[in-house]
């Protein structure tokens, strides 16, 4: 058997079921991107990045550590934590146990935008990406969507 046609490819419930995730995902991304931006000043991927460096408080984030939770090559993560550097958000400085890793930490302004965006990002989210599913279905989602993640996170190649 198989996909012998492209109507065939075009119908496989397979195809069909991640277009429509990545549709989704493409289509909520664009608006909550555009909350964050419009009501925030920052984008979605900076909001992000404030939320990682976030979670390692005071020790800060390697740039490389950034770069991988981000999918981003580690020059894309440096030119988009020079742009949050220049908007006051975070500050780097070299680890103390070798200088040739720079760490990124918050600023207050940084975490004060991150309170900011989270709080206009999780009234979105619940508008956008929760309300519009049954109230029963919505931990299960969660935690199918905590698996495809993880799951394609180990799939990728790591950074050196």
């Amino acid at each position: 058997m198989g996909i012998t046609t492209a109507k065939e490819a075009a119908y496989d419930p397979r195809v069909v079921a991640f277009g429509r995730m990545m549709g989704a995902a493409n289509r909520l991304e664009y608006l909550l991107g555009r909350a964050l931006e419009t009501e925030c000043g920052i984008s979605h991927l900076m909001f992000e990045v404030l939320l990682i460096v976030g979670r390692s408080g005071e020790a800060g984030m390697s740039m490389r550590a950034i770069a991988q939770e981000q999918v981003l090559t580690t020059g894309g993560a440096t030119r988009l934590v020079d742009r949050m550097t220049t908007l006051g958000l975070v500050v780097r400085s070299s680890a103390p146990d070798d200088r040739r890793v720079q760490l990124v930490r918050l600023t207050a302004q940084g975490e004060e935008t991150t309170v900011r965006a989270a709080r206009v990002h999780v009234e979105n989210i619940q508008r956008l990406f929760l309300d519009p599913l049954p109230a029963d279905h919505r931990e299960r989602f969660a935690q199918d969507l905590r698996t495809l993640s993880h799951s394609a996170r180990d799939a990728l190649p790591k950074l050196r």
